[in-house]
């Protein structure tokens, strides 16, 4: 058997890199394109001939339902990577997959389910595959506030929302509001998406507005990408979104935090400090005086108002006040009888 040209090795390695896994599919022309684009002399007949001759090689498969036929990894094709995976990383993999299986949603965890079966794998055919098991047996991941189910995304909108927002291209979506029963078709600007907790956002321009909305990925109940550019705002940042307090975090307004916690409340700040720079001073009776400069966010005062009467906010005032409005609505609520 004659050996394959370096060239023409490392061409047919990178179709595979490029070559999705089913659903998602590429046709031979847009496999030429990306190859071009890469600096790969290469014709599209060339292509052709290499997609054929690796099928024969690899668990690819061609949809020849529509022109142009699209070529894809087979759903259940376990993972292609050069090089193979170590000890450590199979490891660590199947931590992620265990913290993972509850924060993400499971369209999003399939994408990633031919990484976990390799890591799988790689332990189950290890010498120290035994000893990795036992010891993944007595490793668990906690989540630090109650836990919540994700809720159900949609795996074809989502593929298109990330497919539009990957090419700059707009989107016709079908939108289903929290509190109504009937979706409303929208046409936006995809521009960021980001990962909240259980919750995938995405951030966008609706039509001709120049406004900033975000929706929930999994209200989107149907979702076409448009032939038109995405036209992003100038001078946009989703680092600056996400600091100008959109998603809780950030708001743009630092305020110094003093505020007192009581029996071992705040202990946990001496290793997970909730600001640089922030000074911890223990008092009498064990409480514990911190003092720190944060973004003033609902995010803070929901971690607040979490500690119950584990933590007194001493300043700023307008933040006490708030504080001391929602205890006093939440003693309302109680004082009537169920």
């Amino acid at each position: 058997m004659a050996l394959l040209h370096p060239d023409t090795l490392l061409r047919q390695w990178q179709m595979l890199r490029l070559i999705p896994r089913h659903p998602q599919r590429i046709s031979a022309r847009d496999l030429y394109e990306k190859l071009k684009s890469e600096q790969f002399d290469v014709t599209k007949r060339t292509v052709e001939r290499d997609l054929l001759w690796l099928s024969g090689m690899f668990p690819l498969v061609a949809d020849e339902r529509n022109r142009p036929y699209g070529w894809s990894w087979k759903k259940n094709a376990p993972l292609f990577s050069l090089p193979g995976l170590s000890h450590t990383e199979a490891l660590t993999l199947a931590m992620v997959e265990q913290h993972l299986n509850t924060l993400l949603p499971s369209s999003t965890l399939q994408q990633l389910q031919p990484y976990f079966d390799a890591a799988k794998q790689h332990l189950d055919n290890n010498p120290q595959g035994d000893h990795a098991r036992s010891w993944l047996n007595k490793v668990r991941t906690v989540p630090p506030s109650q836990p919540l189910l994700p809720p159900a995304i949609k795996p074809a909108v989502q593929k298109i929302v990330y497919e539009a927002l990957l090419a700059d291209r707009q989107l016709s979506i079908k939108y289903l509001k929290r509190d109504q029963t009937k979706a409303v078709e929208y046409r936006i600007h995809p521009l960021a998406a980001i990962q909240r907790g259980h919750i995938t956002y995405l951030c966008c321009r609706f039509a001709d507005y120049e406004d900033l909305r975000t929706l929930a990925v999994h209200r989107i109940q149907a979702a076409t990408m448009l032939e038109e550019a995405s036209v992003v705002p100038t001078g946009f940042s989703i680092d600056e979104v996400i600091d100008g307090g959109k998603f809780g975090f950030g708001s743009g307004e630092l305020i110094a935090l003093v505020a007192h916690f009581y029996g071992g409340a705040g202990d946990h700040l001496f290793e997970t400090p909730l600001a640089r720079g922030q000074t911890l001073t223990a008092l009498e009776k064990g409480t514990l005086r911190l003092v720190a400069t944060v973004p003033d966010t609902a995010q803070l005062g929901w971690w607040l108002l979490g500690f119950g009467d584990g933590v007194e906010v001493i300043e700023p005032k307008a933040l006490r006040d708030r504080m001391v409005s929602n205890i006093d609505k939440m003693q309302r609520r109680y004082d009537v009888a169920p």
